[in-house]
């Protein structure tokens, strides 16, 4: 009579399976830190990485898996969502395989799944929130909200969020408070394929320092000020120097919709922003008024 199945031991098995079909497409990123990270190859002969990962542009290598180094060159990054994009010689490498996200629910079961000097490490945990898209503290566009309940190594950061199927579902990186976060893999493909063609995620630029503030209470009235964003400074070549907004306004609206924090502007100058026209309430020197602006690219630094 055959044993009983044991199902940790299964589990175990499982787990240690999709690790291994995983490997493969994981590499460790050296980028200037003390310590390597990792990165996923995610088309052939592109590795996408974690932006905040790399200190610097060039002299970058990966340790593919089987631990040999070679060099890598930096495509471009965008700081908004987190995303670079390295160049390197795949010599037959696989790439992965990629999957939807919005596949995820809340408990379901997922590995981290990162690089260390070619040998592979992996995390185990679970979703522990699904949410819909937001934007980064940068003002990037994320397709969802993926919180991961699991211990993150920082060699792992950048590398594959892989589900029960064995599929990569995105990469994982450190969020607010060092806590895990999945980038979606759609959010990446958008990010890859621009940086691949421009070098760079375009962004919407106004040209002008901001800072939430709350107006005086009018005279008579007993309710709270109105919030607005004040203008500290002004880019003089940038769109809102160009097209009159001064340093001491007050923007209420945006295209007529009330506005009152400055990462609401973040979010609304996203790449689809560039070139569009703006219709700006403002308060200046305490009298209402009106001023169109036309969104420029945020400059390259």
């Amino acid at each position: 009579m055959a044993d009983p199945i044991n199902p940790l031991v299964a589990l175990s098995d499982h787990t240690a399976q999709i690790v291994d079909r995983a490997a493969p497409f994981v590499v460790a990123v050296h980028g200037g830190r003390r310590r390597p990270a990792s990165g996923i190859h995610w088309r052939a002969g592109v590795i996408v990485t974690a932006e905040e990962i790399l200190e610097r542009d060039e002299d970058i290598a990966v340790t593919l898996p089987g631990g040999r180094k070679v060099g890598a060159s930096l495509v471009g990054r965008d700081p908004s969502t987190d995303v670079a994009v390295l160049r390197f010689p795949p010599d037959g490498l696989a790439a992965a395989k990629t999957a939807d996200a919005a596949t995820l629910r809340t408990g379901h079961v997922v590995l981290a799944v990162g690089s260390h000097d070619g040998a592979p490490i992996a995390s185990l945990g679970i979703v522990t929130f699904v949410g819909g898209a937001w934007h980064s503290a940068r003002g990037g566009a994320i397709d969802s909200l993926l919180r991961l309940d699991l211990a993150l190594n920082p060699l792992a950061e950048g590398g594959a969020l892989v589900d029960a199927h064995g599929r990569v579902l995105g990469m994982t990186v450190f969020g607010p408070r060092r806590r895990a976060l999945a980038i979606p893999a759609s959010t990446i493909d958008r990010a890859v394929d621009q940086l691949l063609s421009k070098g760079h995620v375009e962004r919407g630029y106004l040209g002008a320092g901001l800072q939430n503030v709350r107006l005086p209470r009018a005279a008579g009235e007993t309710s709270e000020g109105q919030r607005g964003i004040l203008v500290v400074s002004i880019d003089p070549n940038g769109p809102a120097g160009r097209f009159g907004l001064l340093v001491g306004d007050v923007i209420t609206a945006w295209n007529t919709n009330p506005i009152m924090r400055v990462r609401e502007v973040m979010r609304l100058l996203g790449p689809d922003s560039v070139g569009t026209n703006v219709d700006l309430q403002l308060v200046r020197a305490g009298a209402p008024t009106s001023l169109k602006v036309t969104i420029g690219g945020r400059p390259l630094t």
